[in-house]
């Protein structure tokens, strides 16, 4: 059993930065794939990144690569987001998710634990 805990979010303006954790419960942090997701309102969960367990396989969507990273800590059992260059169309609510797996996974059915979730809002 796996517990995450997402913080980081908040509101800022179009072309700011944020940098979401996410703090995951246990002592097997390490074994874990872990990916972040955000759902805007009306629309389904969809992948923005994930992160292999050594951290050296990180995928992801065409809509955030080159202006967010993924980076994970397995000593401190989190796993970061930093978000740069934020637009608008980058407001949702930006969730966690943990699979115990070798590879990274892009699709949100196939992670076993979540967050409660963190809301971001680009303002324009």
């Amino acid at each position: 059993q796996v517990q995450l805990v997402e913080s980081g979010g908040g509101l800022v303006q179009s072309g700011g930065s944020l940098r979401l954790s996410c703090a995951a419960s246990g002592r097997t942090f390490s074994s874990y794939v872990m990916g972040w997701f955000r759902q805007a309102p009306g629309k389904e969960r969809e992948f923005v990144a994930s992160i292999s367990r050594s951290g050296g396989s990180t995928p992801y969507a065409d809509s955030v690569r080159g202006r967010f990273t993924i980076s994970r800590d397995n000593a401190k059992n989190t796993v970061y987001l930093q978000m740069n260059s934020l637009k608008p169309e980058d407001t949702a609510v930006y969730y966690c998710g943990a699979k115990n797996s070798y590879i990274a996974r892009t699709s949100a059915r196939e992670y076993d634990y979540w967050g409660q979730g963190t809301q971001v809002t680009v303002s324009s």
